[in-house]
């Protein structure tokens, strides 16, 4: 099969390519399904973070 004679090594692609081909599929659903809010301590830490950069 697929010019690789040992059925181990060929089922191990296989499984490989089905695994990333899952991957991207659940990926693709779950795009967008986080919620991209900013919390006050997510400013907090940004400005925390830009005053450091900003000393340096």
């Amino acid at each position: 099969m697929l010019g690789i004679p040992d059925p181990w090594v060929a089922t191990a692609y296989l499984g490989c390519i089905l695994m990333a081909i899952v991957s991207l599929i659940y990926g693709l659903v779950r795009r967008n399904a986080a919620p991209d809010e900013i919390t006050p301590v997510d400013r907090d830490w940004a400005i925390e973070e830009r005053k450091a950069d900003h000393d340096l």
